[in-house]
């Protein structure tokens, strides 16, 4: 059985939900979610299917299995709040941009972390170049117990920090740092999540803050470039000069929580000023 790990934060009607990475868990959210919690937002960080149990409790899953959890995760708290934000880091930012594809009226804004259309990163070996044949390995059976692991920094600028994940994934414990590596069939699927919310973009019209690591270790700025040059919506782009991958719990991560915060505050006082006007 997956533990669950996903979590609540009360706020106001204002509400927040977090969306983790591939392999990832909540916790990786869960200091951005505490910030904006502070703020006065109500915070739901998420739990996508089929993590934070084993590796083939992840295979027994697809990236359709993670977005319809993400569905219901916005259902969920849409129960509680009347201006609904979305906000994943990596795959999770991926995510995020379909919910907000796929649901204009109801996303009021997008909080786009370290976006990763594809892995391409100055720590990522070159071997990822092939990672387009991914889906057809899936598909033919192979490679099912294969994987990728994790390599230094771990997408962690902060030292003592990445001390501190690197002996969390070792200790075999998923619901704290993930898993150790990443499942060539999952990676196959995200490949194929990529491809999907590209197509996607035009479709977003919800303000989206798109904020990289100007040196990220896993995913170059260019995938935050694919998301400002894809989406119909105003953007603001925030790059952290001082943080790697891992965005919402490294270096920068206090930046990330009060630009996310104002983000969010300003489209909601241009809702309540035109429902006013109204």
């Amino acid at each position: 059985m997956i533990r669950p790990t996903d979590f609540l934060l009360e706020g106001d009607r204002r509400g927040v939900l977090l969306i983790h990475g591939l392999t990832g868990t909540p916790m990786e959210m869960r200091l951005l979610a505490k910030g904006l919690n502070n703020a006065g937002f109500t915070v739901y960080g998420m739990q996508l299917a089929g993590h934070c149990g084993d590796i083939d409790d992840l295979l027994a899953t697809g990236w359709r299995d993670w977005y319809a959890s993400v569905e219901a995760a916005a259902d969920k708290l849409l129960e509680r709040v009347d201006h609904l934000f979305v906000g994943g880091l990596s795959m999770g930012a991926l995510l995020s941009l379909k919910l907000a594809a796929e649901r204009p009226r109801q996303v009021a804004g997008v909080g786009v972390y370290g976006a990763t259309f594809r892995y391409d990163g100055w720590s990522i070996p070159w071997t990822a170049k092939l990672s387009f044949l991914l889906p057809l390995v899936k598909k033919l059976g192979l490679g099912r117990h294969r994987m990728f692991e994790e390599q230094p920094p771990y997408g962690l600028r902060d030292e003592r920090l990445r001390n501190q994940v690197a002996a969390a994934m070792r200790s075999g414990d998923s619901t704290v740092a993930g898993l150790l590596g990443n499942p060539w069939h999952s990676l196959a699927d995200l490949y194929q999540l990529s491809n999907h919310v590209r197509g996607l973009l035009p479709k977003v019209v919800s303000p989206c803050l798109v904020a990289h690591a100007s040196e990220d270790d896993v995913a170059s700025v260019r995938n935050a470039e694919t998301v400002l040059r894809g989406v119909n919506a105003p953007t603001e782009l925030l790059l952290l000069d001082d943080s790697y991958h891992m965005i919402t719990i490294d270096k920068e991560r206090r930046t990330l929580i009060e630009r996310s915060a104002r983000f969010f505050d300003a489209i909601v006082a241009g809702r309540d000023a035109v429902a006013a006007a109204a």
